[in-house]
């Protein structure tokens, strides 16, 4: 994709290494790499795991400061900063910058468009409803990243079938190649080891994967289980697994940057959650051609193809996360059929090249209107993303 002279402004409400967040910065990157100008917009209190990710791509972060939920004093801010960068168009992500960059952006009179990422937490209060039906008034596109969430936002939004459009996220094939993660853990190649990438937070189930690793023990005597991710469960899990006697088996890897080599190392990726969207981390796995089980929540089973492409089972249920286990761990013939029915599947619909072009296609349809009147709107080129830069 190529949107040559153009500077965008991508707007989110938290900085740490989460889906969303994950998603802003391929985009962001990809679009740089494509020879247009951005500038990442994030809360001065985060992280900073959005700078750091992007250090080196060209891209410009700049921080805001928020310091009460409604403030018109914010919104100036914010058309300001749009301003100073001569940005042509704005894209905010999750419900805070959905608000405030519509509102910003209306001021500035630029397009805009705004993503929801993850579950209904919009809709918990009558005024964030109405919050949010006024931004999607305001913005050219509402975007949700599963065709589930898709008709919730059209429901709880009053919007009409065509308002809310569904753009899937999309990631980039990983290399591939010896990964150095059985090393680390001290595994032998007769060990097993099923891999869970997903911050460690009630909502993502490994409560359930650690029980289910207990139901396996004695079937499945070199089994263990890892998670790459990190989060307010750590110590709880830890502590889990002392009491079921897992301590050994039982591997937090903490965050990592190197994902593809975590896959790399695993002979069945799991997802146990229970709650979901379009989870990045699933679709990286099916790139990578690994055996997935998961939980049916979200659009997870769309994505399985109704579990063509990976064995889908109810969440919150650890005696059924093991059976599903059990299953591909004493069938490697089965892995390595759905294994490969995953790779197809993520290569046909889940590409970043699929993601990129459908939102370019998003972009030039809010620009078009102002493109006779502003000759640096008059030609907007696709093409293949290039590499990202600096990663």
């Amino acid at each position: 994709m190529r949107l040559r002279g153009l500077r965008f402004a991508h707007l989110i409400e938290s900085d740490g290494p989460g889906g969303a967040e994950r998603m802003l910065a391929s985009l962001a990157t990809e679009l740089q790499a494509a020879g247009s100008e951005n500038v990442v917009i994030v809360p001065a209190e985060g992280e900073g795991w959005l700078g750091r990710e992007l250090h080196g791509t060209g891209v410009r972060v700049e921080q805001f400061h928020l310091d009460r939920p409604f403030s018109p004093a914010f919104a100036r801010g914010l058309e300001e900063t749009l301003r100073r960068h001569r940005v042509v168009l704005a894209h905010s992500h999750e419900f805070t910058m959905a608000v405030y960059g519509a509102w910003a952006a209306r001021r500035a009179g630029i397009p805009h468009l705004f993503t929801m990422h993850g579950s209904r937490y919009y809709a918990e209060r009558l005024r964030r409803r109405i919050a949010l039906r006024v931004a999607a008034t305001l913005s050219d596109s509402v975007v949700a990243v599963s065709h589930i969430l898709a008709r919730q936002l059209r429901r709880d939004l009053w919007l009409s079938a065509d308002r809310a459009v569904t753009i899937p996220n999309g990631v980039r094939q990983m290399p591939v190649g010896p990964s150095s993660l059985r090393e680390e853990l001290r595994l032998t190649a007769a060990d097993q080891l099923v891999v869970a990438v997903g911050n460690l937070y009630p909502v993502k189930g490994h409560t359930y994967l650690l029980e289910a690793l207990a139901l396996l023990a004695a079937r499945f005597p070199r089994l263990h289980v890892a998670i790459a991710g990190r989060g307010e469960l750590a110590d709880p899990l830890l502590a889990q697994a002392r009491r079921l006697q897992m301590t050994r088996r039982f591997h937090l890897l903490g965050l990592r940057s190197d994902i593809g080599n975590v896959l790399a190392g695993s002979d069945v990726f799991v997802l146990p959650s229970l709650s979901e969207g379009v989870p990045l981390a699933l679709l990286e796995a099916m790139l990578a051609g690994k055996p997935i089980v998961a939980t049916a929540v979200g659009e997870v089973p769309t994505v399985l193809k109704g579990g063509h492409a990976g064995v889908v089972v109810r969440p919150g249920d650890a005696a059924v996360l093991a059976d599903a286990l059990a299953s591909l761990l004493s069938d490697p013939a089965e892995a390595r059929r759905l294994g490969a029915a995953a790779a197809a599947r993520a290569s046909e619909a889940y590409t970043l090249s699929s993601m990129l072009d459908r939102y370019a296609a998003l972009y030039e349809k809010a620009l078009a209107p102002a493109r006779d009147s502003n000759p640096q709107l008059e030609s907007l080129e696709i093409a293949e993303p290039k590499a990202p830069v600096g990663r």
